[in-house]
């Protein structure tokens, strides 16, 4: 399986620290050594880094840890391959656009022999994750011919995972620039961070940073990972089904694909959303 992380912020903020603790586990803390990729947006734009190689050897990735390039929204993942070959066209994150906007999308887990829907979209590498993108898309593209409500975005998103998830694992994210939608169907974390800040130490290697120095009273930044990245700090476990719409830093919205075992297999529905937790 593959790691995934995300950030979503209220104001332009880099993800240094963290991406210092993930990377570790692209090869060296972890098994994960068959490329990594990040993407940033800014304003309209992405700027996207990718890389076949292990991600804490890359010098590609020695770059990201340094050079701290500020966003609202980020999505990282890095690789351990089981469908599709070590390449940069199956590294993720995968983008297209649709309705004048750039969707970023990460993926963890397998289904097996997964192909797209008919439609615009379809896969460049080989991999299951970019075809489960390229049909979310032809699925959003298929309903609507202009861009929809957030809400009416959600119902297709929700039902399309609810359908993927009877098939296999399905940890996602996903992004337009605008807000960052995170399902959990085995694994994921998440920690927002607001005032009084304080210091946290990462995992994977001995780095610590004192929050309170890099940030004002107003800043809420959210980070979502597969694993948490830091030890002195209290991370919320995501319950399998459970799904989030997060912008600047805040849950918008969830709701949870509820799945169970039964004779014939996994099955999920789609319950409705719920107002968000508190952070």
């Amino acid at each position: 399986m593959c790691e995934l992380m995300g950030m979503s912020a209220n104001v332009p903020t880099d993800i240094c620290f963290s991406f210092s603790g993930l990377m570790q586990r692209g090869g060296k803390t972890g098994p994960h050594c068959d490329g990594w990729g990040v993407a940033f947006y800014e304003g309209k734009g992405v700027r996207s880094f990718h890389d076949p190689a292990p991600c804490h050897s890359s010098a590609v990735a020695q770059l990201i840890e340094s050079y701290p390039i500020k966003s609202e929204n980020v999505i990282c993942h890095i690789r351990q391959a089981n469908v599709g070959r070590v390449s940069l066209a199956n590294t993720h994150p995968f983008t297209r656009e649709l309705w004048g906007q750039y969707w970023t999308f990460a993926h963890n887990g397998q289904i097996n022999d997964f192909e797209a829907g008919p439609g615009p979209f379809q896969p460049v590498g080989n991999t299951d994750s970019e075809a489960i993108f390229c049909d979310l898309l032809n699925r959003l593209r298929g309903r609507f011919a202009e861009q929809p409500s957030q809400s009416e975005v959600l119902d297709c998103l929700t039902a399309a995972c609810a359908e993927y998830s009877t098939r296999g694992v399905c940890n996602v994210l996903l992004s337009n620039g605008e807000w960052l939608f995170t399902l959990c169907s085995t694994k994921l974390a998440w920690i927002t961070r607001r005032a009084p800040f304080g210091p946290a130490h990462l995992r994977d290697v001995e780095m610590a940073v004192d929050f309170q120095e890099h940030t004002t009273p107003n800043d809420v930044v959210t980070v979502i990972a597969t694993e948490p990245l830091t030890t002195n700090e209290q991370w919320h476990a995501c319950r399998p089904g459970e799904w989030h719409l997060w912008q600047g830093g805040e849950s918008v919205r969830q709701g949870r694909l509820a799945s169970f075992q039964s004779g014939d297999g996994r099955r999920s529905v789609c319950l409705n959303s719920q107002p968000p937790t508190s952070s």
